[in-house]
């Protein structure tokens, strides 16, 4: 037998077990045992659509190509039909993988049966993964195009949405029903600048809601918010983590914008990329303990206490390098080292130690927070 017909041969098959009635019915049923959204549709439905998708698949492996235009825009048709239906679009896909997974099984089962060469079998699976990536893809863009709209109408956030999201618990889980995520690997995004809300809405990926909670920005989405510089406005991102955990998520997303401004960093900022100011920041007793430890050198300072403070602070924020912190500072390079002499003899913490290093960016922080020191 030919190469060709050896490919139609495992064309054929592939056909006739994705167009089995008994074989969608099967498929269909499995994606409605492993999604409850989902199994609120019509199972007629389901199984048309199913059927429809493999059809184009198997046209697209007969002529080992990617999908057409025409084909994608019937994807288009299904993740608008889907996104007006308030169905995620991570179970829109889960759903296209869990049919395709049954219809590939059955069809393995069967190429055994009747001898199909096994690398020809290889090569179209390999070629349904290339078309099904362009088909995600494409299903991704319409799906959220088409949500947008319906979720931000006519205002630019939902408060109450965020406020009973925020609650946490059996609350928090009802209202992520309502807006289409959870339960799991939500992310929230906390921007305490509330002028952003155009920045911080481009970056909400939907499905997600923003809104206002304690004069804060607070966006929470099934995927990790995504943006630019944000003109100099920090965003703290937390995630994923479950929908009963978002008061927390929130905490730790508003702990990181914090620590963001202090840093002077813009953009989304992972709290996990700024743990250990985090950390320092939340200890302010602490802190404040650290101060008192080093009252008698800083007051030995004198009168250049807070130049050499922030100069310092620079310092050792960029990277110890004395060139940059002049830059900085609008100092000269010299007055930099002098400053961190200066610093470091009075209080005998070494810059060259990791943890002496560390409490010195904390003193220099928490002393210039505290303002100078009375009397």
């Amino acid at each position: 037998m030919s190469d060709a017909a050896n490919w139609d041969e495992i064309v054929a098959l592939i056909e006739s077990v994705s167009s089995t009635p008994k074989m969608l019915t099967e498929a269909v049923r499995d994606v409605r045992a492993t999604s409850q959204v989902m199994a609120a549709l019509d199972a007629a439905d389901m199984a048309r659509h199913t059927r429809d998708l493999m059809t184009a698949a198997t046209r697209a492996i007969a002529a080992r190509r990617g999908p057409t235009e025409a084909e994608l825009a019937f994807v288009e048709d299904l993740a608008v039909t889907r996104a007006q239906q308030g169905i995620p679009i991570s179970e829109v896909l889960a759903a296209v993988h869990v049919a395709a997974r049954r219809i590939w099984a059955e069809t393995g089962v069967l190429a055994r049966e009747l001898a199909v060469d096994s690398a020809l079998l290889l090569q179209a699976h390999e070629l349904y993964d290339d078309w099904a990536e362009a088909v995600r893809q494409r299903l991704l863009a319409a799906h959220r195009a088409a949500v947008i709209p319906a979720r931000l109408p006519h205002r630019d956030h939902d408060d109450e949405a965020i406020r009973r999201l925020l609650q946490g618990g059996s609350a928090a889980v009802l209202a992520a029903k309502d807006v289409g995520i959870g339960p799991d690997g939500v992310w929230v995004g906390v921007a305490r600048d509330p002028e952003a809300i155009g920045w911080v809405r481009s970056c909400l990926t939907m499905p997600g809601v923003l809104g206002f909670d304690d004069g804060k920005l607070v966006l929470v989405a099934s995927r990790m918010p995504s943006g630019g510089s944000g003109d100099g406005t920090p965003m703290g991102v937390a995630g994923p983590g479950e929908v009963r955990e978002l008061p927390q998520l929130r905490r730790l997303a508003s702990a990181a914008a914090t620590a963001s401004l202090t840093l002077g960093r813009a953009g989304t900022v992972h709290v996990a990329d700024v743990a250990p100011v985090v950390a320092l920041l939340d200890r302010p007793d602490l802190g404040a303990t650290l101060v008192e430890r080093h009252h008698a050198a800083l007051a030995s300072l004198g009168a250049h206490r807070e130049a050499i403070l922030d100069t310092v602070r620079l310092w050792l924020e960029h990277g110890r390098d004395a060139n940059r912190a002049a830059r900085a500072a609008f100092v000269h390079p010299n007055t930099v080292r002098n400053r961190v002499n200066a610093l470091c003899s009075a209080t005998g913490l070494d810059p060259g130690s990791t943890f002496d290093a560390v409490a010195l960016w904390w003193l220099c922080r928490q002393a210039s927070d505290a303002g100078p020191p009375p009397g």
